[in-house]
């Protein structure tokens, strides 16, 4: 029987990469299958991207700072609660998450929690500070939206694994789903990969090696361009020349302009295209215009962008903070090393070492994985199946 479920996220702005992706993705899927799926945010209803979210949103905030506070998210969600048969909070230190659960407290709706990664010892040991302003807020909010959880929902069992080891305080019902994305919409990737080249002519008949992602520390762009001028370094002038290295993503903020300074002094200016954020078309041309995808991030719940990568038969360079870096290791998708710059710089050396007929069999498999493990068929499915595991299930509904 077919569910009627609301999503609860932050924001729905497409900036925020990988959770409001998958959310899209994942319940256009399902709808297409005759469930019913709304989102509530806490975005102003002004929001541009609001204004163009594909499936029915209940934008209930203001410009109110990066917590969301909004005094209209609590009664909405008591007035319409029982129109839902699950909630799904997605993300966690923000005041939707919070919300969800007092307002759900009494009533029969269960809410399930996608963390997100939000809960990877990474953040501790690098933002000491935030983590311990977060062990202010813990006790009395987070912990306890996830231990009064139907269930917590995880990416992947290295997800759930790492989740344990933020907090000493924490106890929930886990349950690991499948992840994924749909890869590219039909039609002719030639044609996007032209499409690409058109804008970024100078990456014609290049071998391209693609950073997809918001130009941010925790996905290392810093290694991406050092390992990438040490690369360039080891090779003679004519095949450094055929090399080129597309970093795309969001990077107008400070530590961006850092990065775009770090490629100048490095002397990438003539290796490298700094594409800003880029969607559609543009963005699966990227994926065909470049050989190979590099990720060498401290951490990466899932990593849709490496999903995204493999569909369209890119081999993944990726560090082992990615937490899907097993199944990429065990399928020889792609290349695995520490998120280092020397393992970045072997990552690069080990694509670049393989022969023709090794590159093109590494194609195959990682297009193989792509469709074995993280398509978002399996995903769609695996996620009803957790809800109606831990209590959602089909129910009269009164008036909203």
């Amino acid at each position: 029987m077919p569910l009627n479920i609301l999503h609860a996220i932050r924001s729905v702005d497409p900036a925020g990469g990988g959770p409001i992706e998958g959310l899209k993705q994942m319940a256009l899927v399902n709808c297409a299958r005759g469930h019913q799926v709304e989102v509530v945010s806490l975005d102003s209803p002004a929001a541009k991207w609001a204004k163009s979210f594909p499936l029915p949103l209940h934008a209930l905030g203001t410009h109110a700072g990066g917590y969301g506070y909004s005094a209209a998210f609590m009664p909405w969600l008591r007035s319409n609660r029982d129109r839902y048969d699950a909630v799904v909070v997605d993300g966690i230190w923000q005041y939707h998450s919070f919300g969800v659960r007092q307002a759900l407290l009494g009533g029969e709706t269960p809410y399930f929690v996608y963390t997100h990664g939000m809960l990877d010892p990474w953040f501790k040991r690098t933002y000491p500070l935030k983590h311990l302003k977060k062990w202010f807020y813990w006790p009395w909010a987070d912990y306890r939206v996830l231990r009064d959880a139907a269930a917590v929902l995880f990416t992947c069992e290295e997800e759930r694994r790492l989740a344990r080891q933020s907090f000493w305080l924490y106890r929930c019902t886990e349950q690991v789903v499948n992840f994924g994305t749909g890869g590219p919409p039909a039609g002719d990737a030639e044609e996007r990969r032209r499409l690409f080249e058109k804008r970024w002519p100078e990456t014609s008949g290049k071998r391209c090696v693609l950073h997809l992602g918001r130009v941010h520390v925790k996905k290392a762009p810093d290694l991406v361009l050092n390992a990438f001028a040490q690369l360039l370094r080891g090779l003679a002038p004519a095949e450094a020349s055929s090399f080129h290295l597309i970093m795309a993503g969001p990077a107008d903020d400070d530590y961006g302009r850092e990065m775009k300074a770090l490629a100048a002094s490095l002397g990438l200016a003539g290796n490298v295209t700094w594409t800003g954020m880029i969607t559609g078309d543009l963005k699966w041309g990227a994926y065909y215009q470049a050989q190979v995808f590099l990720l060498p991030s401290h951490q990466e719940n899932f990593g849709i962008v490496v999903a995204e990568a493999l569909a369209c038969g890119r081999p993944v360079l990726i560090s082992d903070k990615i937490n899907i870096w097993r199944e990429i290791d065990a399928d020889g998708a792609g290349f695995v090393e520490p998120d280092d710059l020397p393992g970045t710089l072997r990552l690069l050396h080990r694509w670049q070492g393989l022969s023709p007929g090794e590159r093109t069999a590494m194609e195959e498999r990682a297009i193989s994985c792509f469709r074995q493990r993280f398509h978002i068929d399996r995903s769609a499915q695996s996620f009803i199946e957790a809800l109606e595991r831990h209590g959602a299930k089909p129910r009269t509904r009164g008036a909203t």
